[in-house]
């Protein structure tokens, strides 16, 4: 095992991994920007190093200044966390090659299935079902419509090497293709300096389903569940939960295997999701692997009893996965909420500044995972994530009213946040009934 790991993020999930390697008797290093000084993670990490500027081009994702905190804090492994460099698999190969274990799948593994259009081949491959679409990068215009009338319209054009929805444009007729094409790969090449894009099938009402998994470095490859994550403004999530109210069992267990045998193929060893997208009649289809713990990971945890991070760093420290855990069980029902400090009433405009009070609900069934706290002050240069709540119930029904009561008690003044509207969501009669895809918010009520 690990003796001391250089946590390389901030915010909630630094926090979040330093208390997993409390619980697993391992040093934690916290790196920190300029910005994020008065964080919590600075304070609950064993040691911690100032690594730039509050801007992460020069701090979170300086990758030199990552690797020398690792080295004069004499550090043996690194955990990336989710976003910056969780998905770099240039920033896995140098701290390989530095001798420190990157707490993630194989660099090649995230290059593999970084590159949509190879991981959508290698699904192809390993009997997943995949949405109908282009073999591979589109060269141009013209081999584009030749592709998406064999498909047939609508079709979504995508950026290879992206995600977050930029270098994405829906196209419904032959006319738009074209001019959708081109701005695509424009918006791709400035975000991702990779212009490359595929063409897919377009679902007009999917739901977002995605199966959590764990891999080791013995071949084990093991299923936590779904994920039900369609409530979502511009792909962006913004509530989640397990079980999804729309599987069945039968889908469920076509689901679990589904995911295992692409995982296989891939020699997945680490925590990673793969993401569906699955139409009303039940039929998914594979739309991508993440290949990092994600942000709504907690609601897996509650309904499964596991702690992934700890998971996690056992694979990678080359423990075999506990035979047990393949016998864990779906039990109860599983929420979260994203706290963003975002005003859903100025369309959702950021709203970084000074946190005036701030208290967090308790009780039965409760999780908060925040950095923030009371004279707290959000930074303008990350994302806007103040807060994961988390719920737990016997069924949906109790951690629906069990989350409404959480939301009520939390309490965050100086900022907006998008409090207000989660309870609005949850309060909706579609909601409540299951009845909702990726389209629920695109007609949704906004008057507050």
């Amino acid at each position: 095992m690990f003796k001391r790991i250089l946590i390389a993020n901030r915010g909630e999930i630094a926090l979040r991994i330093i208390r997993a390697c409390k619980e697993l008797n391992i040093e934690t290093v916290a790196v920190y920007s300029e910005a994020d000084a008065d964080s919590l993670h600075v304070r609950f990490a064993d040691t911690a190093v100032c690594i730039g500027p509050g801007p992460s081009s020069g701090s979170y994702l300086n990758i030199p200044h990552l690797i020398s905190a690792a080295e004069i804090t004499n550090s043996d492994a690194i955990h990336p966390g989710y976003g910056f460099l969780a998905e770099n698999a240039h920033f896995a190969e140098v701290c390989n090659s530095c001798n420190l274990r990157f707490i993630g799948p194989d660099p090649q593994v995230i290059t593999k299935m970084g590159d949509k259009s190879f991981a959508k081949d290698t699904m192809i491959k390993a009997g997943v079902p995949v949405i109908p679409g282009s073999p591979g990068v589109v060269k141009d215009v013209a081999t584009g419509l030749k592709i998406a009338t064999e498909i047939g319209y609508p079709v979504i054009i995508k950026a290879t090497a992206g995600g977050g929805g930029r270098g994405m444009r829906v196209v419904r007729n032959a006319d738009e293709f074209a001019n959708a094409f081109n701005a695509a790969g424009a918006e791709a090449q400035s975000a991702f300096k990779n212009p490359g894009l595929y063409i897919e099938k377009y679902f007009e009402n999917p739901r977002h389903i995605e199966i959590q998994l764990l891999g080791d470095n013995f071949g084990n490859v093991i299923s936590l569940g779904e994920r039900e994550c369609s409530i979502q403004r511009k792909h962006q999530k913004l509530i989640e939960e397990s079980p999804s109210p729309a599987v069945s069992p039968e889908i469920r267990r076509a689901l679990n295997a589904a995911a295992i045998k692409g995982a296989e193929r891939v020699g997945y060893n680490s925590a990673g999701t793969i993401e569906f997208l699955m139409e009303e009649d039940g039929h998914f289809y594979f739309m991508e692997m993440n290949t990092r713990i994600q942000v709504e990971h907690p609601v897996s945890e509650s309904v499964f009893g596991i702690d992934l991070i700890k998971e996690q760093i056992r694979v990678a420290a080359n423990e075999k996965i506990d035979p047990e855990m393949k016998k864990f069980k779906l039990r109860g029902h599983a929420i979260e909420c994203r706290i963003n400090a975002e005003d859903p009433t100025k369309d959702f405009r950021p709203s970084p500044g000074k946190i005036t009070s701030f208290h967090v609900p308790g009780g039965l069934g409760v999780r908060v995972d925040t950095h923030a706290y009371d004279q707290y002050i959000i930074p303008p240069f990350y994302d806007s994530l103040v807060a994961k709540l988390i719920t737990f119930g016997k069924d949906r029904e109790e951690a629906i009213v069990r989350m409404l009561r959480a939301l009520d008690e939390f309490i965050i003044e100086g900022i907006a946040t998008t409090i207000p509207l989660h309870k609005k969501i949850l309060t909706n009669k579609d909601f409540r009934s299951g009845n909702f895809n990726t389209k629920f918010l695109e007609s949704f009520d906004f008057n507050f």
